[in-house]
């Protein structure tokens, strides 16, 4: 799901499926957010004096403000690059309408937005299941909101589930955190897939040249050797009792050192216990405890960084790192957010997070 390499650094808005110039030419800011989490957001500011070709818009009035390209509701699509090998950094609907003014400063109309994950945003609802998994609750909630369905996550079947005056996005959300699962929607389908099924595009960012900063951490504060789930089946009448280690790991490890390793050489074994989620059987205890594993290792190593403006870099993209010091170099990051923006000062610019479990053998 990605498009041809970035060459143009100037953002084109297509609003109500017409492409829109005058908004390309009056653009002060734009921002453009995502995380593993899904929901992309957009935010744009426009100069709202200047220009204006139509006859509609009165002598002296604000730009932007009457309703015939931005209002509530309208789609909007913003790509950028050359002809023919655009990159589509944003496609929804406009949710906010906004106007600032400043003493001695011009008049600016603001616009926000949303994918179509607003409309699970917007819809709240009570409802019990049964002997349901995860998977089937996101094809079930993906065909209720019309979207077509990707699911690739494992997970347990659960004897009862409960979506308690929650929105569908924040149930789903809550579902793909217990399994470790990733969700977003582009295209008209829902992705409800765990790390390894995850699509995205392989890039090499070298210091010095697409990066423009980075700041790359490895923390041992929130590793674990152990993760320990227990519960009560009544029906078995038994006790659960499962638990989850650096074997979970190991898949993405690529031949580094694991943090859960690091931290058993650097400071002894330690074991979280999960108090809070009470499994009812021995395959919900199984998979929250992997999942768990799996959250703390993938993170033992963050990255934050900023390059020129890279349209291919999206959530879920793997991310080689060159030139950043021994235990950092190389592949693999998975990037779990990413931030477009573009102002008249720096032009196009990516602001990305990305994590791995593992610092390079020394």
């Amino acid at each position: 799901m990605t498009e041809d390499l970035l060459v143009a650094s100037t953002p084109v808005f297509t609003v109500g499926g017409e492409v829109k110039g005058e908004l390309s030419r009056d653009l002060l800011r734009l921002e453009i957010e995502e995380t593993t989490a899904g929901l992309r957001t957009l935010f744009a500011r426009f100069a709202a004096q200047g220009p204006d070709p139509s006859e509609a818009t009165a002598e002296g009035e604000d730009l932007y403000l009457d309703g015939r390209i931005l209002d509530f509701g309208k789609a909007v699509k913003v790509t950028i690059g050359p002809e023919g090998g655009q990159r589509i950094l944003f496609e929804g609907s406009i949710s906010a309408l906004g106007v600032s003014y400043q003493e001695g400063g011009e008049a600016a109309v603001e616009i926000q937005a949303e994918d179509r994950f607003m409309d699970l945003r917007m819809t709240r609802r009570h409802r019990t299941w049964e002997e349901v998994s995860d998977a089937d609750l996101a094809r079930s909630i993906a065909d209720e909101h019309g979207l077509q369905a990707e699911v690739a996550a494992e997970g347990p079947t659960y004897r009862v589930l409960q979506q308690w005056n929650m929105s569908d996005l924040a149930f789903l959300r809550e579902r793909a955190r217990r399994i470790q699962a990733e969700v977003r929607v582009l295209d008209g389908t829902l992705y409800f897939q765990s790390r390894d099924q995850r699509s995205g595009p392989e890039l090499t960012l070298v210091r010095g040249n697409q990066l423009i900063e980075i700041s790359i951490t490895a923390d041992l504060a929130h590793q674990r050797t152990k993760v320990k789930v227990s519960g009560y089946d009544a029906r078995q009448q038994a006790a659960i009792d499962e638990e989850a280690d650096d074997g979970v790991l190991q898949a993405e490890a690529s031949g580094g050192r694991t943090g859960p390793a690091v931290l058993n050489q650097a400071f002894g074994e330690r074991i979280s216990y999960r108090v809070r989620q009470v499994p009812l059987v021995d395959g919900e205890a199984r998979a929250w405890a992997e999942a768990e594993m799996r959250r703390r290792g993938r993170g033992f190593v963050t990255a934050v960084g900023t390059t020129q403006g890279t349209a291919d870099l999206v959530v879920g993209s793997r991310l080689t790192l060159d030139g950043v010091g021994a235990p950092f170099q190389g592949p693999p990051y998975h990037v779990i957010r990413v931030c477009h923006t573009y102002d008249l000062e720096s032009g196009h610019r990516t602001q990305f997070e990305a994590e791995r479990p593992t610092v390079s053998q020394s």
